[in-house]
């Protein structure tokens, strides 16, 4: 080997070893904040709902008080920039100058964490997304080295990031894939890797259990026609969630005093969480509570607040988000999933004798739901499986998302990620 190729090949060792040590770092950074930002949404959210089911007033109180908080966050502290959520990221990856500055990790980690807990109607997974693809973009400007990087190891860090608020690495990578990157390389596989294998021990050192502690025993071949009529049902609700959040961001857009976009999401927010405490924050809670009464026959009033929680749900998420909370459509979607399968799965049982397994149909629907909304139907498989640590359901959830996601694209192509105004002048 002459010397030009032996230093080529140094050169070569030298860059994969930095990388594996960047690669590191990003997984444990990212990891953390993820199950930082997890641990302390859940205790305080679990706090702040008890106190609004005991001393109804705080509806009024918490909405208004949360969303004018992050105003203010935003107005002195952060360098009065909206979060524009994933679509920050997209816009870096796509730009070898944009760079998401540091200042997005506080921002995201504490505005999605205030919006939650004070009952804005989204979750922290995008909030978690953005201020891990941070931890990668930062990491990228550090050395030279890493500059070729920087969409590699963004994804490094938002697959961290999902794999420790889903327990799931196989859907952290795939959400990286599917949803940033688009794109296979060498050091994406290399990375993302390294940083959801970090990730995972982080979790398993820790011993996190799996959100939903449910049963799923088996699955019966006569339900697949329900199947697929959950599949396309999820597909509508998806699009119905698309449309909602586009339209009251381009309403509230409108509105130029920021105060009265407040004052407007604040009055919408807390009359609907009144009414449907079970619109309060992520909906986790919710998703628990109807797990553990889901053989409960059908009544007209149960039927009547399904319909209302799957009507308003889409509404309240996006004058949250529209109002100036920081969240997106993760939680949402594998809310309004759970409800749908279980409504459908209920009237199934209830007026057609069908005996369906409800909580199958939650589990499926919440796939579906967030399949169709991201078009990503591989995360949403993957993702649901390690929210329950159950894959018996793995093949019915496999077809239902792509029937949710293609019935999805046909009604409407764009999701609340790849809509841009320019797209449909």
């Amino acid at each position: 080997m002459n010397k030009t190729a032996q230093i080529k090949k140094n050169h070569q060792f030298i860059k994969f070893r930095k990388l594996v040590i960047v690669s590191i770092l990003i997984g444990f950074l990212s990891a953390f904040l993820g199950i930082s930002l997890k641990k302390i949404t859940e205790y305080y959210e679990e706090i702040f709902f008890h106190e609004v089911s005991v001393h109804p007033i705080y509806y009024i109180i918490f909405p208004v008080f949360g969303l004018s908080v992050i105003y203010f966050l935003r107005q002195y502290l952060f360098k009065k920039k909206e979060n524009k959520g994933i679509k920050e990221v997209f816009e870096s990856t796509a730009s070898k100058s944009k760079n998401l500055p540091s200042y997005k990790i506080p921002s995201h980690f504490i505005n999605g964490l205030l919006t939650v807990i004070f009952g804005g109607s989204t979750g922290i997974e995008v909030s978690t997304v953005v201020a891990t693809a941070t931890i990668g973009s930062v990491a990228h400007e550090k050395e030279n080295v890493f500059r070729q990087y920087k969409t590699e190891l963004i994804c490094a860090g938002v697959a961290a990031g999902v794999t420790a608020l889903f327990s799931s690495p196989i859907a952290g990578v795939l959400f990286a894939f599917e949803v940033i990157s688009r794109k296979v390389t060498r050091a994406f596989i290399i990375s993302n890797l390294i940083a959801v294998s970090i990730a995972f021990g982080l979790l398993t050192i820790l011993k996190e259990e799996p959100l939903f502690a449910v049963s799923i025993t088996t699955w019966h071949l006569k339900a697949i026609p329900y199947f697929i009529l959950l599949g396309i049902l999820a597909g509508m609700n998806s699009v119905y969630l698309t449309r909602c959040v586009l339209f009251f961001k381009s309403q509230f857009g409108k509105i130029d005093t920021h105060y009265y976009k407040i004052i407007l999401g604040s009055a919408v927010l807390s009359l609907s969480l009144f009414f449907f405490p079970q619109l309060y924050g992520e909906g986790y809670h919710a998703i628990k509570g109807i797990f553990g009464n889901a053989a409960q026959l059908l009544t007209i009033t149960l039927a009547l607040t399904f319909i209302g929680i799957l009507i308003l749900k889409p509404i309240v998420t996006s004058i949250t988000l529209a109002s100036g909370g920081d969240g997106g459509v993760f939680a949402p979607s594998l809310f309004i999933g759970a409800f749908l399968g279980l409504l459908l799965a209920s009237i199934l049982n209830s007026f057609f004798h069908v005996n369906v397994i409800p909580v199958n149909f939650m589990i499926i629907g919440m796939a579906a739901v967030l399949s169709a909304s991201i078009h990503a139907p591989f995360t949403a498989i993957f993702l649901v499986c390690g929210l329950t640590n159950d894959y018996t359901l793995f093949f019915p959830i496999l077809a239902v998302c792509l029937i949710s996601k293609y019935t999805a694209k046909m009604i409407y192509p764009y999701t609340v990620y790849s809509y841009s105004p320019s797209l449909v002048k």
